[in-house]
């Protein structure tokens, strides 16, 4: 269990965040400059009178997660950055990229080793702590794949929920035409991406992006080293309500 305080851990996702913006030259450097600039000099707490450090709040989380989305706008709307960005954000395990519509999925592909397992065995066969929705409840099919690195659980209504090593380096790429919104989750930041995009997932040995199929509105977030993607549920406020209730 984490010593951190739930403030500190939602500024440590949001300051990794910004200093993760990879942007093109020019003009969208200096605007990439200055805000790295801006997140790095922000204070993360203050003495009040009693001499006692107070924790940044939510006007703290907006201003930060802010500055984030308006260098993702600022590239996105500038023919350079458009043409030059490969890898924007990567966030929760996930390599996100910015540029001019993608082709869609036409022919969709399964994730290395994909199996289908009894829920009951998910425990002996991946690394980490898999958690369950209950506003969802059961699943209909549940999936191990790549030995154990991703567990994927699948519901009648097209749901899916994707739980899978999120460190130390991306496993899924997504291509974009639009800026991921910010949606509170708790204590922590989830991302939010609308509209059907392509999936993928990448190569460890060679860096190389296989593309799997074509997604359905996505909300991202990161529990510890986990990194999960819930696809398929409906507007962002339902996927929250969702993701909220994993246990």
């Amino acid at each position: 269990m984490s010593s951190r305080e739930p403030s500190d851990e939602l500024e440590a996702e949001l300051l990794a965040l910004g200093s993760s913006l990879d942007v093109p030259a020019p003009p969208p450097a200096d605007v990439a400059a200055a805000v790295r600039a801006r997140l790095e000099a922000a204070p993360s707490s203050h003495a009040g009178r009693s001499g006692r450090l107070r924790r940044p709040g939510r006007r703290r989380w907006r201003v930060v997660a802010a500055v984030v989305l308006a260098v993702v706008a600022v590239t996105a709307a500038t023919p350079q950055g458009r043409a030059a960005v490969a890898h924007l954000l990567r966030y929760a395990g996930v390599e996100l990229r910015l540029g001019q519509a993608p082709a869609p999925v036409r022919t969709p592909a399964t994730l290395p080793g994909e199996r289908v397992v009894a829920p009951e065995d998910l425990e002996s066969l991946v690394a980490f702590p898999v958690r369950r929705p209950a506003a969802l409840g059961a699943p209909r099919t549940v999936l191990v794949a790549d030995g154990g690195r991703v567990v994927s659980m699948l519901w009648p209504d097209g749901t899916r929920l994707d739980q899978f090593d999120g460190a130390p380096e991306p496993y899924f790429f997504k291509q974009l035409d639009v800026s991921p919104e910010p949606v509170r989750l708790g204590t922590a930041t989830a991302w939010w991406l609308g509209g059907e995009h392509p999936i993928g997932y990448i190569r460890r040995a060679d860096g190389t992006s296989v593309p799997l199929r074509q997604a359905a509105p996505t909300l991202l977030w990161q529990h510890g080293d986990v990194g999960h993607r819930l696809e398929g549920a409906g507007g962002k406020e339902r996927a929250a309500e969702i993701a909220a209730s994993l246990r």
